[in-house]
């Protein structure tokens, strides 16, 4: 049987894609991607010259019935989405689901992701947290973000520039104005930048200064109540 392999591709600067990135690609039997315009770039960029094929959220189900049957045949196939690690908040889940089920080796190299250097760089606890990615845009989105109230762990989501105030806004409901919140933008890019306060400060300052590029918004948890308070204000009670 053949390998799949989903590699990370630079999520900003081209420097951050990594040598065994580059062999694998230049290697594969066939490389998919989200859009052969966005990744023929990045192809060009590390002199790769191979067949790209379109693998994208809209075709993904019909077509990895095929793609798991050229790596039951041996070919190497190595995934790739428009920028990061393929399956977060990007297509490679269903495949890697359906190569697994099958007895195919899949392997995920180490590389670029956005979340992770937002998380780190934000002050905010990053010993245990949680993974939102995006909301949902309509339906859902409000019970999904109640059912997050009590959570504790630093929490971190995807959000577009279009959406960022509101978003804020709906935080601030939710979590109370006075949560800490760091927004961080255009990862590894130029003009990459992270705005750290509280949600009513943050909001503030994007009101006033208009959001740009990609955003992740790492967002704190609730934070814990110490038993010997809680006893202490049970004894109030009492």
């Amino acid at each position: 049987m053949g390998i799949l392999y989903l590699v990370p591709t630079p999520v900003g600067n081209m420097e951050d894609m990594t040598l065994r990135a580059i062999r694998i690609l230049k290697e594969a039997d066939l490389i998919l991607c989200e859009d052969t315009r966005t990744s023929g770039i990045l192809l060009k960029h590390f002199e790769i010259k191979n067949r790209l094929m379109s693998h994208h959220k809209f075709n993904e189900h019909a077509s990895s019935a095929g793609i798991v049957n050229r790596l039951k045949a041996g070919e190497t196939v190595a995934l790739i989405s428009d920028a990061g690690t393929p399956g977060i908040s990007d297509p490679g889940f269903f495949l890697a689901r359906e190569a697994a089920a099958n007895g195919i080796t899949v392997q995920t190299l180490p590389g670029a992701t956005a979340f992770v250097p937002a998380l780190v760089s934000s002050g905010l606890p990053c010993d245990r947290f949680c993974f939102e990615g995006f909301l949902p845009q309509k339906k859902g989105r409000k019970t999904h973000l109640e059912s997050l109230a009590e959570e504790t762990r630093t929490m971190v989501f995807y959000e577009s520039p279009y959406r960022v105030v509101k978003t804020l806004e709906q935080f601030a409901e939710v979590f109370g104005a006075d949560r800490q919140v760091s927004c961080c933008r255009e990862i590894s890019k130029l003009h990459e930048e992270s705005v750290r306060g509280t949600l009513t400060e943050v909001i503030a300052h994007f009101k006033e200064t208009e959001p740009r590029g990609e955003f992740v918004i790492v967002v704190a948890g609730k934070e814990r109540v110490k038993s010997s308070d809680r006893k202490k204000q049970t004894d109030k009670n009492l």
